[in-house]
């Protein structure tokens, strides 16, 4: 698996993932929205992880700026 995610892209992800996660625990997004997007923070926070995103292989993105052999 090699990597397709930067740096910045990590962080945008993350910080949206966490901003995701307050609203939900805070109340301001509830039910099947709220489940949608804890779902989503979830993959956000997992690809952030791994500097792996599976959507950016099939649409060919790549956001690493450093080239892998």
């Amino acid at each position: 698996m090699k990597k397709n995610m930067g740096m910045t892209d990590r962080i945008i992800r993350s910080v949206v993932a966490v901003v995701i996660v307050a609203l939900y625990f805070t109340g301001l997004v509830t039910g099947t929205l709220g489940i949608v997007l804890l779902v989503a923070g979830g993959i956000f926070l997992a690809t952030s992880f791994v500097s792996f995103c599976p959507l950016y292989t099939l649409i060919g993105v790549n956001t690493c700026s450093i080239k892998q052999q």
